[in-house]
């Protein structure tokens, strides 16, 4: 087991100044919703809203050569990331998922097997990459797949030992163990994940708790974390350092479906991160993002100026 060494503290400011090197490593894929296909992947999402932010996010994935593989990239350069990272798979097809919506927002995901994305390979653009990212965020899927672990690990581990690394648990179907959890909370210094799945893993891990904070807590302790964030959907968040608890009920919205409102949290408490600003600042502008996402289609939305412009006031509150 690799276990990291701890050079970065919560919300200490590393670099406050200038545009950060925000990677999304993982799955850039199609969601198959009722309404239609919108792209997706929860470290892709990620990267995007980074980018709102104003820091260079930057998806590294791979898609297929095809249709899907060319509309997928076509629109992530439509919302101005750069696709220098994404990889053409000349064998497996880009990834899609059936998506079902329920009365409350909530997504259903079925993923469909056998992509570009469960190949993705370790490259010298990516070695490059990782030596000038300033954070990277990664999930449990792609690293449970036989034929993108190899990859996702070697850009974990070249990394500069400054570099901020985030865990979104995203649990999906049985594409985690407990061995792959254990192993990836010990290589970050944020761990996101929600109510659910809290409650999910906590049990696996022997952690106990008798409620959220206590078992975020304790797992903030048993993996000696920067940071672990609980959101809660329309009851808000929970995020927990060493020294502070900060709870956030919620930002009132009418929920269109909920995808890619947990990919923005997550983007904003990395670059508040990085930017050394207060905890409750950074989890007022998360869920300010997170609510305006849940209420529209898709978990890429058309950028909307005057959200970005709110969530970027909360963050320069004085």
């Amino acid at each position: 087991m690799h276990k990291i060494s701890r050079t970065v503290s919560p919300f200490r400011n590393i670099e406050s100044t200038g545009r950060h090197v925000i990677v999304g490593l993982g799955e850039l894929l199609w969601d198959m919703l009722p309404s239609g296909p919108q792209l997706g992947g929860a470290t892709a999402n990620f990267a995007y809203f980074a980018s709102l932010l104003g820091e260079e996010g930057i998806v590294a994935s791979r898609v297929g050569r095809d249709g899907l593989g060319d509309r997928a990239v076509d629109r992530i350069a439509g919302l101005g990331l750069s696709t220098d990272e994404i990889q053409r798979d000349e064998v497996y097809p880009t990834g899609t998922v059936d998506v079902a919506i329920g009365p409350d927002g909530q997504p259903d995901f079925t993923i469909n097997g056998d992509v570009a994305w469960e190949h993705m390979a370790w490259t010298p653009g990516w070695s490059a990459l990782a030596k000038r990212a300033d954070a990277v965020c990664f999930g449990t899927v792609s690293r449970h797949q036989a034929g993108s672990i190899g990859a996702v690990t070697a850009f974990l581990e070249a990394l500069r030992p400054s570099a901020l690394r985030i865990f979104d648990v995203n649990l999906r179907q049985d594409r985690y163990s407990t061995d792959l959890l254990h192993d990836s909370f010990q290589r970050v210094h944020i761990v996101k994940l929600n109510d659910e799945e809290l409650y999910t893993v906590c049990p696996l891990l022997d952690l106990g708790g008798e409620d959220l904070e206590s078992m975020a807590k304790r797992l903030h302790a048993a993996y000696d974390l920067e940071v672990v964030c609980v959101t809660r959907g329309a009851e808000g968040s929970l995020l927990v350092t060493a020294s502070e608890t900060v709870v956030h009920p919620g930002v009132p919205v009418d929920v269109v479906d909920t995808i890619g409102a947990g990919d923005a949290f997550t983007a904003v408490l990395a670059s508040g991160y990085l930017r050394g600003l207060p905890l409750e600042r950074v989890s007022a502008a998360a869920n300010r993002l997170g609510a305006w996402v849940a209420s529209q289609t898709g978990a890429m939305p058309a950028a909307d100026e005057a959200v970005c412009a709110a969530v970027r006031n909360i963050l320069q509150e004085a």
